[in-house]
Parts: C-alpha cells; sequence; structure tokens
C-alpha cells in the first residue's frame, strides 16, 4: 500500500469542506438569490471574484483545465452581473448556510478549535508562485469560526492546486492533455470530462494522439507503464509541494485537525458529485483519510 501523506490525508478532509461552494443546494440558491444565473456563472464568478474584474485568459491559465470557449461564455459577461466584491460575499453566505446545518451538531468550542488551526495553516503557506493561493490568502478573514473554516480550507484548496497546475505544466501535460490522461487511468469517462470542461471531440481525439504519440497511451487508449510511472510522480510532487502548508502545525496537532475534520468531511459528502471532478477520495469510504 502506497504511504499517504500528511498533505495528502488533509486535502482529503479539506476539500470536501470547500466543494460545498459548487455543489450544496444552500450554496447555488445564493447566487440564484445575487442574481447570476446559470451554474457555470457562478461557478467562474465565485472562483475567479479574488482575481478581480478579470477577463477570459487569466482565468483559462490559472484554473488550467478548462476550454477557453467554456471560459469565454462566463467571463468577463459575468461582471456586468455581479461585482467581483458582491460575488466574495456571495460564496461565503452561500458556503456558511451549506455548512452550518452540518455543523449543527458539533460543540461550538471544536469548531472554533478547528477553525483557528486551519487558518493558522492557511496564514503559513508560501504562496510565491501561487496564483489562486496567494489571491485568496490576500482577503480579509470572516468573523464567524464556520467562515473562516470554509475560507481557510479555500486557501488551502487552491495553493495544492495551483502546485498540481506547477506539477502538470513540468510534466509537459497541456489541459485537455491532462484530462484525457486522468480518463485514461480509470474512475471517469471522457463525455463527464467533455461535459464539465467544455473540450469538444476534436480536441480531445487530438490530446489523445499527443499522448499516444509520447508513449503514454497505447493503441486502445490504456496508459502505459511510462504514464503510470508519471501519475505516481506528478502525485508525489503535488504532495510535496502541499506539505510546507502543515509544517506550521505539531504532529499533535496535526492530528487533532484530522479529528475533526474528518466527521464534517464526511457528512459535507452527500452535498457534492461523485465521482469528485478534482479527483479526491470520498471520505465516507472505509479506507479514507
Amino acid at each position: 500500500m502506497v504511504e499517504v501523506t500528511v498533505a495528502q490525508r488533509m486535502w482529503r478532509l479539506f476539500e470536501p469542506v470547500h466543494a460545498v461552494t459548487y455543489f450544496a443546494p444552500a450554496s447555488l440558491a445564493a447566487w440564484e438569490d445575487a442574481g447570476v444565473r446559470g451554474y457555470w456563472r457562478g461557478y467562474f464568478a465565485g472562483r475567479a471574484a479574488p482575481l478581480g474584474p478579470v477577463e477570459a485568459g487569466p482565468v483559462v491559465g490559472a484554473f488550467f483545465g478548462f476550454a477557453p470557449a467554456m471560459v469565454a461564455r462566463a467571463l468577463p459577461d459575468v461582471w456586468t452581473r455581479i461585482s467581483p466584491e458582491k460575488a466574495l460575499a456571495t460564496r461565503l453566505d452561500g458556503a456558511r448556510a451549506a455548512l452550518g446545518p452540518l455543523l449543527a451538531g458539533t460543540d461550538p468550542d471544536e469548531v472554533a478549535e478547528l477553525a483557528t488551526l486551519l487558518r493558522s495553516t492557511a496564514e503559513a503557506v508560501p504562496v510565491a508562485g501561487r496564483v489562486l493561493g496567494a489571491a485568496n490568502a490576500a482577503l480579509p478573514w470572516p468573523d464567524d469560526p464556520v467562515a473562516v473554516l470554509w475560507h481557510a480550507s479555500t486557501v488551502l484548496r487552491e495553493h495544492r492546486g495551483d502546485g498540481h497546475v506547477a506539477a502538470l505544466v513540468t510534466a509537459g501535460l497541456d489541459a485537455p492533455e491532462s484530462l484525457v490522461w486522468r480518463v485514461s487511468r480509470g474512475g471517469t469517462d471522457r463525455a463527464f470530462y467533455q461535459r464539465i470542461r467544455g473540450w469538444t471531440d476534436d480536441e480531445w481525439d487530438a490530446a489523445a494522439g499527443r499522448l499516444r504519440a509520447r508513449g503514454w497511451l497505447d493503441a486502445a487508449g490504456a496508459p502505459t507503464a511510462l504514464a503510470l510511472d508519471a501519475a505516481r510522480d506528478l502525485e508525489a510532487t503535488t504532495d510535496r509541494l502541499a506539505g510546507p502548508a502543515w509544517d506550521a502545525l505539531e504532529p499533535v496537532m496535526i492530528e487533532r485537525v484530522a479529528t475533526l475534520l474528518a466527521p464534517i468531511a464526511q457528512a459535507a459528502a452527500p452535498l457534492l458529485m461523485w465521482p469528485n471532478p478534482v479527483g479526491v477520495p470520498d471520505p465516507r469510504a472505509p479506507d479514507a483519510g
């Protein structure tokens, strides 16, 4: 069995907390209430808002996985419907409304303790070269523990994501290639990613052809040994780049975070999409964490 690093273990726990912003009914309702209709308008407004009233190009680069045409359908038009400042408030209100009921049976002192620990971790992340991590880390901290918990999870999530993008680029993968490569290793199919990331059949097939030419896919589209080795290396690089975030906590406090965060991640899981678009394991699984 492959050893799970601290960075990997904690990602599996904070990612579901962050991801309520994309899937929880209360989070989606917040966008409707703010006058932003259409799922992808809310998605791009909320996730891009820390960057300001940005156009499509920088978001294509920072988010990495999306087809440019898909991003351009939402940006910059969405800023005529909602300002970045209002979008930041809306996403936080939605996350607070989604997480609040999940925490109703949790000791408020434990929620406050967890929020404080995760905030100290998020405030310690190195942000150089981490566009989304840095943009979220620069935002003012909310006052209430539930919102702090979500915001800290978001900083940590985007910081890790920036490192993952760096690892993909270092491995020589472009956005559609990274998705074809992921699908080749199982768990999802191409239709799923084409639907949620916007790549056309021609773009997908061209990416698969480049991976075959590189020796990463065989004639049937299955990953080669070279590709599987690259997957292990890339995951290890992602974990290594995310690791310094946890240096701010002693091992005993990391265990405390895991103990407090695990039941919240499990409670959030039914609100999310499975299989998960970013590949996080379901925290309800017997071997999770």
